[in-house]
């Protein structure tokens, strides 16, 4: 659950809905709750693995972070982009390194897209 509201926090911040991160304390706790992150910390801890990405569009990327800005703003390298087309099919296209503008995001996969 902890790991859904990460996500979902994270997610709204990209949207641009405004989001309120949770307080680290519970009410009548005096201890800090250490499972709780940041967005922004956790897309730093992905830099320099492998990460897939999900685009607005029918357009699916992995590859390596290797860097992020305040804009979610990503470069990847060893990319592999996977596009969905009208028939069904997808099309793929290798790149060595790319540019995302973080506008076009809709989710972050950390890990990289699984095995089917």
């Amino acid at each position: 659950r902890q790991v859904f509201s990460v996500f979902v926090v994270w997610f709204s911040c990209l949207v641009g809905m405004a989001a309120v991160a949770p307080p680290t304390q519970a009410p009548g706790s005096s201890k800090a709750n250490a499972s709780q992150i940041l967005p922004s910390e956790l897309i730093d801890r992905c830099v320099g693995s492998p990460i897939w990405v999900i685009m607005k569009s029918q357009t699916e990327l992995t590859g390596t972070l290797r860097g992020f800005d305040v804009y979610v703003n990503m470069v990847l390298d060893d990319v592999t982009e996977f596009e969905r087309l009208a028939d069904g099919q997808v099309r793929t296209n290798k790149m060595e390194q790319i540019l995302l503008n973080g506008n076009n995001i809709a989710a972050l996969v950390p890990g990289g897209k699984p095995d089917a």
